[in-house]
């Protein structure tokens, strides 16, 4: 079975047959994006659509674009220079990709016992057939389309391949998150929680900490079924107590031994990134969907280049390597998550990571002037004004586009998620939270984490591909809670946003 990988490149031509207002109709309907978008895949630009494909994807992403009229082609992903022939004096240089501009230059051949049900000219799929975002954004796109062709270079004869059972177009629909849970619900839970912790010490903090999450787990419904928290309370508890006393031999050593306490920080530096992959491997093995759990799995190398070598290479640069430190994270932890056997993909790009950040800087220059102007030419006290308006703004597009950048490129097989939080939304939601909390001396926290909640699963929805019931159950694994309680204990840990 062959291990090359293949990616879909275009670069905005067409087939021949189709208008260019068609195509750019067809695409925008089949990516689902806005016209705008779309309309940048047509710019001229070679660009990769979709890459690390195996050869039946590829194909089958490559004959669905066709028919929407854009001119695709199939490349491996390392394309090698041919040899030059022994008996040749002068080298020969490699043959390069061309662009075929009609359906009859592929010189492909349906697979046997198939038929091919799309003319030249067809009309667009119809548009609730997928879900992919921009393929400058690098999301994954769904493969669909009746038949399944052999990718071969232009002029070659077709291999013939077995049938690939593909989902049917009219299998694609938008399934939203749903929060349940209702704030009265869970305060009943929460002050239990904080009395029962107080009276035992501590001790029941383990259990509060899986009753919560049961709570807002069993509340968070995708195509009508729960998640579920699986976390024994028992082993959190043994997680917590190691950690604690890891803690307090490292205060006794850094206040009876300072040099001993420099070597032991040094050392924990370089503990950070174990501590974060068992910490996230045990919240996502004691998370499950429809009884299948889910599973982290990462390296020890690519967890240093994310917790400390990036991060300190951003600090040399002046915070330059901000978006791309952040990039890195998100694809650690977007390409570390399993569903059962079936791996997460995360794919974006340094250029919307420093496209997204440039936007947010502009925006706190922007109020930064304005607050200037406003403290030398009219009144410090509308300085302030600008400037904290200027922080909220800020904060607002940080806290909702980072989820929504981090989740609008996350896919899963051919399943694809979906954020559209709003900025203002989020910043009054937030901002309203706290004021409701402080004025009820704390009481109201359990409908401010609900109403968080209920909104962020309102905005995020997830493209299935005909259904999620086709996921088989990795072998179940047990993790220590250690990793997570070292991680809390001393304040280290790793979120996407």
């Amino acid at each position: 079975m062959s291990t090359d990988r293949y990616r879909i490149q275009f670069d905005g031509r067409i087939v021949d047959g189709f208008s260019p207002e068609q195509v750019k109709s067809n695409v925008q309907a089949l990516f689902r994006v806005s016209e705008e978008r779309a309309a940048r895949l047509f710019d001229g630009t070679s660009r990769n659509l979709k890459k690390d494909l195996t050869l039946d994807q590829a194909n089958q992403y490559r004959d669905r674009l066709l028919k929407a009229g854009a001119a695709v082609v199939v490349q491996p992903m390392d394309t090698p220079p041919a040899a030059a022939p022994a008996e040749s004096a002068q080298p020969q240089e490699p043959e390069k990709p061309r662009y075929a501009t009609s359906l009859s230059e592929l010189a492909v051949e349906p697979v046997e016992g198939e038929e091919e049900t799309a003319a030249p000219n067809e009309p667009a799929p119809n548009q609730a057939a997928a879900a992919m975002t921009a393929a400058d954004e690098g999301a994954q796109t769904p493969p669909t389309g009746p038949a399944r062709f052999e990718a071969k270079p232009v002029g070659s004869t077709p291999i013939q391949r077995p049938v690939r059972k593909t989902v049917d177009p009219e299998d694609f629909r938008d399934t939203e998150f749903r929060f349940t849970g209702q704030g009265g619900e869970y305060f009943g839970i929460w002050i239990v929680n904080i009395l029962l912790t107080m009276v035992t010490f501590g001790i029941y903090s383990a259990w509060a900490t899986v009753r919560n999450n049961q709570y807002f787990y069993g509340n968070t419904q995708l195509d009508g079924a729960s998640f579920q928290y699986l976390a024994d309370p028992i082993t959190i508890l043994k997680g917590r107590l190691i950690a604690f006393f890891a803690f307090i031999l490292y205060a006794l050593v850094a206040n009876l031994v300072p040099g001993a306490a420099i070597i032991m920080g040094i050392g924990f530096m370089f503990a950070i990134p174990w501590i974060v992959i068992r910490s996230l491997r045990f919240r996502a093995i004691n998370s499950a969907y429809r009884n299948v759990r889910f599973d982290f799995e990462a390296s020890y190398a690519d967890a240093l280049m994310v917790m400390v070598v990036w991060p300190f290479l951003n600090l040399l640069t002046l915070l330059l390597l901000t978006p791309f430190s952040v990039l890195k994270t998100h694809r650690f932890m977007g390409n570390g998550f399993r569903y059962g056997t079936s791996r997460f993909s995360f794919d974006s790009t340094n250029g919307e990571y420093y496209a997204f950040f440039g936007k947010g800087l502009l925006m706190a220059i922007a109020f930064g002037i304005g607050g200037i102007v406003a403290f030398t030419l009219i009144n410090p006290a509308l300085a302030f004004v600008v400037i904290m308006a200027g922080y909220l703004a800020v904060f607002g597009y940080f806290m909702a586009g980072l989820t929504n950048l981090f989740l609008n490129n996350l896919t899963l097989r051919d399943h694809s998620l979906h954020s559209h939080l709003s900025p203002k939304q989020m910043l009054w939601i937030y901002a309203s939270n706290s004021a409701l909390v402080v004025l009820t001396l704390g009481l109201f926290t359990p409908w401010a984490k609900v109403r968080m909640a209920r909104y962020r699963a309102a905005c995020t929805e997830m493209t299935v591909a005909g259904d999620l019931d086709g996921f088989i159950a990795a072998e179940d694994r047990r993790t220590s809670a250690l990793g997570q309680e070292l991680g809390d204990a001393f304040d280290v840990g790793i979120t996407a946003f």
